[in-house]
Protein backbone atom coordinates (compact mmCIF):
# COMPACT_ATOMS: atom_id res chain seq x y z
CA UNK A 1 0.00 0.00 0.00
CA UNK A 2 1.11 3.54 -0.72
CA UNK A 3 0.04 6.50 0.43
CA UNK A 4 0.46 9.73 -1.25
CA UNK A 5 -0.50 13.22 0.57
CA UNK A 6 -3.69 13.75 0.88
CA UNK A 7 -4.86 11.05 -0.82
CA UNK A 8 -6.53 7.21 0.21
CA UNK A 9 -4.60 3.98 0.08
CA UNK A 10 -3.32 2.51 -3.35
CA UNK A 11 -2.58 -0.91 -3.62
CA UNK A 12 0.55 -1.33 -6.08
CA UNK A 13 0.51 -5.00 -5.53
CA UNK A 14 -2.36 -6.39 -7.20
CA UNK A 15 -4.01 -9.14 -7.04
CA UNK A 16 -3.17 -11.38 -3.96
CA UNK A 17 -0.61 -14.71 -4.96
CA UNK A 18 -1.86 -16.65 -2.07
CA UNK A 19 -4.20 -18.56 -3.72
CA UNK A 20 -1.97 -19.22 -6.45
CA UNK A 21 0.60 -20.93 -4.27
CA UNK A 22 -1.67 -22.46 -2.71
CA UNK A 23 -2.96 -23.90 -5.71
CA UNK A 24 0.43 -24.98 -7.22
CA UNK A 25 1.31 -26.77 -3.94
CA UNK A 26 -1.88 -28.75 -3.20
CA UNK A 27 -1.39 -29.87 -6.98
CA UNK A 28 2.01 -30.56 -6.61
CA UNK A 29 0.88 -32.98 -4.01
CA UNK A 30 -1.94 -34.09 -5.73
CA UNK A 31 -0.32 -35.27 -8.55
CA UNK A 32 2.46 -37.28 -6.63
CA UNK A 33 -0.53 -38.81 -4.21
CA UNK A 34 -2.37 -40.14 -7.47
CA UNK A 35 0.13 -41.47 -9.39
CA UNK A 36 1.31 -43.67 -6.08
CA UNK A 37 -1.96 -44.46 -4.51
CA UNK A 38 -3.81 -44.93 -7.37
CA UNK A 39 -1.31 -45.45 -10.09
CA UNK A 40 -1.81 -43.13 -12.66
CA UNK A 41 0.51 -43.02 -15.69
CA UNK A 42 3.44 -40.73 -14.74
CA UNK A 43 2.73 -39.54 -18.29
CA UNK A 44 0.18 -37.43 -16.84
CA UNK A 45 2.72 -35.35 -15.00
CA UNK A 46 4.79 -34.86 -18.31
CA UNK A 47 1.47 -33.99 -20.04
CA UNK A 48 0.33 -31.01 -17.39
CA UNK A 49 3.98 -29.91 -17.48
CA UNK A 50 4.06 -29.51 -21.61
CA UNK A 51 0.91 -28.12 -21.02
CA UNK A 52 1.60 -25.39 -18.85
CA UNK A 53 4.39 -24.54 -20.67
CA UNK A 54 2.27 -23.87 -23.74
CA UNK A 55 0.05 -22.12 -21.95
CA UNK A 56 2.51 -19.96 -20.08
CA UNK A 57 4.19 -18.79 -23.63
CA UNK A 58 0.24 -18.32 -24.25
CA UNK A 59 -0.27 -15.62 -21.73
CA UNK A 60 3.52 -14.24 -22.40
CA UNK A 61 1.68 -14.06 -26.53
CA UNK A 62 -0.83 -12.30 -25.32
CA UNK A 63 0.88 -9.82 -23.42
CA UNK A 64 3.29 -8.90 -25.87
CA UNK A 65 1.02 -8.29 -28.21
CA UNK A 66 -1.70 -6.38 -25.84
CA UNK A 67 1.41 -3.93 -25.15
CA UNK A 68 2.26 -3.60 -28.72
CA UNK A 69 -1.50 -3.14 -30.22
CA UNK A 70 -1.04 -6.59 -32.15
CA UNK A 71 -3.55 -9.34 -32.93
CA UNK A 72 -4.48 -10.58 -28.83
CA UNK A 73 -4.91 -14.54 -27.70
CA UNK A 74 -8.50 -14.49 -27.25
CA UNK A 75 -9.93 -15.61 -24.03
CA UNK A 76 -11.49 -18.57 -24.89
CA UNK A 77 -8.31 -19.90 -26.01
CA UNK A 78 -6.59 -19.08 -23.17
CA UNK A 79 -9.57 -20.85 -20.65
CA UNK A 80 -9.32 -24.28 -23.27
CA UNK A 81 -5.48 -23.91 -22.63
CA UNK A 82 -5.99 -24.63 -18.94
CA UNK A 83 -8.88 -26.52 -18.75
CA UNK A 84 -6.88 -29.85 -20.66
CA UNK A 85 -4.41 -28.91 -18.00
CA UNK A 86 -2.33 -25.72 -18.31
CA UNK A 87 -3.42 -24.27 -15.45
CA UNK A 88 -0.42 -24.17 -13.28
CA UNK A 89 1.46 -22.77 -16.05
CA UNK A 90 -1.29 -20.00 -16.37
CA UNK A 91 -1.47 -19.41 -12.72
CA UNK A 92 2.66 -18.40 -12.96
CA UNK A 93 1.84 -16.53 -15.83
CA UNK A 94 -0.99 -14.66 -14.41
CA UNK A 95 1.78 -13.48 -11.36
CA UNK A 96 5.34 -13.06 -12.84
CA UNK A 97 3.88 -11.56 -16.14
CA UNK A 98 1.28 -10.00 -14.64
CA UNK A 99 -1.40 -10.56 -17.15
CA UNK A 100 -4.93 -11.82 -16.90
CA UNK A 101 -4.61 -10.97 -12.70
CA UNK A 102 -7.55 -8.74 -12.51
CA UNK A 103 -10.29 -8.46 -14.46
CA UNK A 104 -12.87 -10.48 -12.34
CA UNK A 105 -14.64 -12.18 -14.99
CA UNK A 106 -12.08 -13.68 -16.60
CA UNK A 107 -10.29 -14.52 -13.18
CA UNK A 108 -13.68 -16.31 -12.77
CA UNK A 109 -14.29 -18.35 -15.77
CA UNK A 110 -10.43 -19.23 -15.12
CA UNK A 111 -10.93 -20.78 -11.82
CA UNK A 112 -13.76 -22.70 -12.71
CA UNK A 113 -11.69 -24.40 -15.67
CA UNK A 114 -8.96 -24.78 -12.57
CA UNK A 115 -11.95 -26.52 -10.63
CA UNK A 116 -13.06 -28.85 -13.38
CA UNK A 117 -9.74 -29.78 -14.46
CA UNK A 118 -8.45 -31.27 -11.22
CA UNK A 119 -12.38 -32.81 -10.54
CA UNK A 120 -11.73 -34.63 -13.62
CA UNK A 121 -8.15 -35.66 -13.21
CA UNK A 122 -9.13 -36.68 -9.83
CA UNK A 123 -12.15 -38.87 -11.30
CA UNK A 124 -10.52 -40.13 -13.74
CA UNK A 125 -7.59 -41.48 -11.72
CA UNK A 126 -10.11 -42.93 -9.47
CA UNK A 127 -11.01 -46.31 -9.36
CA UNK A 128 -14.67 -45.67 -10.89
CA UNK A 129 -13.01 -43.70 -13.77
CA UNK A 130 -10.80 -46.19 -14.37
CA UNK A 131 -13.69 -48.07 -14.79
CA UNK A 132 -15.20 -46.26 -17.25
CA UNK A 133 -12.27 -45.56 -19.28
CA UNK A 134 -12.23 -49.30 -19.35
CA UNK A 135 -15.90 -50.01 -20.50
CA UNK A 136 -15.00 -47.37 -23.01
CA UNK A 137 -12.11 -48.61 -24.40
CA UNK A 138 -13.89 -51.77 -24.78
CA UNK A 139 -17.01 -51.16 -26.74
Amino acid sequence: MVRMAGRRKVNRRGPSTGPTWWAISGFLVLLPALIFFWRLPPVVAAFYLLASLLCFLAYAADKQAAGRGGRRTPENTLHILALIGGWPGALLAQQLLRHKSVKAEFRSAFWATVLFNVAGLVWLASPFGRAFLSRLAGA
